[in-house]
């Protein structure tokens, strides 16, 4: 996985991203930072950037870590990633894959939520 985010993932995991995750192209853009016009760029290119590929990478995981606490309900893990949480400061959990701040953050609250911890 190192090697992969160092040499940028391939344009074609962004669309199966999005399908999977039901999060609509445009607005996973949005959620992981990454402009209209370098996404253009990127399809043309066929690869993302490392920062870009890391950003991806912590949406996925975010993605997972939700869908496991939500036990597979891919609905479910989507409705929680675009409300606001509390246990953020208000903020949607789905907004926070752009650093690693943000992302360990989130995945503190899951295990909190896991473990039955208020959060």
């Amino acid at each position: 996985m190192h090697e992969l985010l160092h040499e940028g993932v391939e344009y074609r995991v962004y669309p199966n991203l999005a399908k999977v995750s039901g999060i609509e192209q445009k607005a996973l853009a949005r959620y992981v930072d990454i402009p209209s016009a370098t996404l253009s760029r990127r399809a043309r290119s066929g690869r993302f950037k490392m920062a870009e590929s890391d950003r991806l990478y912590r949406f996925a995981e975010l993605f997972k870590a939700a869908l496991d606490l939500f036990e597979g309900d891919a609905e479910g893990a989507r409705a929680w990633l675009l409300k606001p949480n509390i246990g953020l400061g208000g903020r949607k959990p789905i907004e926070m894959s752009v650093t690693s701040a943000e992302y360990q953050t989130v995945l503190n609250l899951i295990g909190r939520l896991e473990h039955g911890v208020c959060a």
